[in-house]
């Protein structure tokens, strides 16, 4: 038998490999669609739950609540654009839409699954982006160092004001809880070198729009809360802002919502009016969340429609 009758046929063999490179190619836009699929479901399933109970609440008339909760609301994924542009030049418009998905993502799906999303959108741009897991897992650490370092402080302030105001378990967890955080974040600093993976420079540019957003977050908050209740002031809210932060921030602490709606009720009173306008900022976040999808998606269907219009 001649010797090329025993050599493998190069264009079987290429067909078999097909498929593998194919979805090898194709798996962060499957990963996308997949996390996209998810938040629609999540946010159809809490819509048509009882997500939106808190909207027949009484609605608050100011128009200046709707313009902070407005500028509260695209803080964080702004954030992000400016973290993102400086690491890796994305375009405004599209890093814009794809971390307000990854925003969303976090708030309705799973903890982290926006982070899986955005990678995989970057991957899927990898022209643009040679190697993006270290800069996401860096942003996404640095967010909690950041965080942790503003509940640590908070701790620091609000205990020795406030403990009197707080049952002695939920103390003792506060505690327990403020010591973790601050191991965590001790324990991530002194093995930096081996977790981070972007420059110095790099890393406390990054810290600094994470702390920045935060204390914006936290005032803007405080000013839609004084403008759904006005009778309260701006500086009780502020207090409030930073209670609600260090209460969402400790591990170890049971019905951390319930909790710090408790101990709002406690230092303004107005327990109705509280929960009323607590609920209706919690229904009119999961409703903006809805609309945000819903004209992403409107403006994907429409730019896809232009290209296969261009193409016929």
């Amino acid at each position: 038998m001649p010797a090329t009758a025993l050599a493998p046929d190069p264009i079987v063999e290429l067909a078999g490999l097909e498929p593998v490179e194919t979805i090898r190619r194709r798996w962060p836009m499957i990963l996308g669609g997949l996390v996209t699929l998810a938040m629609i479901v999540s946010l159809g399933y809490e819509l048509l739950g009882s997500g939106l109970a808190g909207l027949h609440r009484t609605v608050p008339a100011s128009p200046w609540f709707y313009l902070c909760f407005a500028a509260l609301y695209f803080t964080f994924p702004v954030g992000d654009v400016l973290i993102f542009r400086y690491l890796w030049r994305i375009p405004w418009l599209g890093g814009f839409i794809a971390l307000n998905k990854k925003r969303i993502a976090n708030d309705v799906v799973l903890g982290y699954s926006g982070e899986a999303y955005f990678y995989a959108w970057a991957r899927a741009r990898s022209h643009m982006i040679a190697a993006p897991f270290g800069a996401v897992k860096d942003v996404g650490i640095l967010s909690g160092i950041a965080g942790n370092c503003a509940t640590i402080l908070l701790c620091a302030i609000a205990l020795p004001l406030g403990y009197q105001l707080i049952p002695p378990h939920i103390l003792k967890a506060v505690a327990w809880s403020g010591g973790v955080t601050l191991f965590i974040s001790v324990a991530i600093v002194a093995f930096s070198k081996r977790v981070f993976s972007l420059p110095r420079r790099q890393l406390w540019a990054i810290f600094a729009i994470h702390v920045t957003r935060i204390a914006i977050g936290s005032v803007l908050l405080a000013l839609c809360w004084h403008f759904a209740m006005p009778d309260v002031s701006v500086g009780m809210w502020l207090f409030l802002s930073a209670g609600r932060l260090l209460v969402s921030r400790l591990p170890f602490l049971p019905n951390k919502d319930l909790l710090f709606a408790n101990f709002a009720i406690i230092i303004i009173g107005q327990d109705q009016a509280l929960s009323e306008m607590i609920a209706f900022t919690a229904a009119f976040t999961l409703l903006v969340h809805v609309v945000v999808i819903a004209v992403i998606g409107a403006g994907t269907a429409l730019a896809k429609a232009r290209e296969w219009y261009a193409a016929a």
